[in-house]
């Protein structure tokens, strides 16, 4: 007959936040190892992609590891990918540039 494993936890229901897993210790008996959920990388906030050089932790480790590991040095670090970042600063060139020839040419027609 199989050995009996009791739940270390309070909560018996098989929710995400209460995974388990039946492991032998070195001294024979089998107790429940309790897992942690999966972490997800950030994401994009334009594109969605996970973003390159922060590491995908659970919420609250983030407060726990620095400011150098949760962005990157760039303009939008921590936020946005650096295709993105590409694209806002030519949109921002190129909305710029509009503005100028219209001025130009608003300055023409007098």
């Amino acid at each position: 007959m199989a050995q009996r494993v009791t739940i270390r936890k309070r909560t018996p229901y098989n929710t995400t936040s209460n995974r388990r897993r039946v492991v032998k210790t070195p001294g024979g008996k089998l107790v429940y190892h309790h897992i942690k959920k999966l972490a997800t990388s950030p994401k994009c906030g334009d594109c969605g992609i996970a973003l390159p050089g922060v590491p995908a932790l659970r919420p609250r480790q983030y407060a726990t590891i620095s400011k150098t590991k949760k962005t990157v040095r760039r303009a939008y670090g921590g936020s946005r990918c650096g295709d993105c970042v590409k694209q806002r600063i030519l949109r921002a060139f190129l909305v710029e540039e509009a503005k100028i020839v219209k001025k130009v040419i608003k300055s023409q027609q007098k």
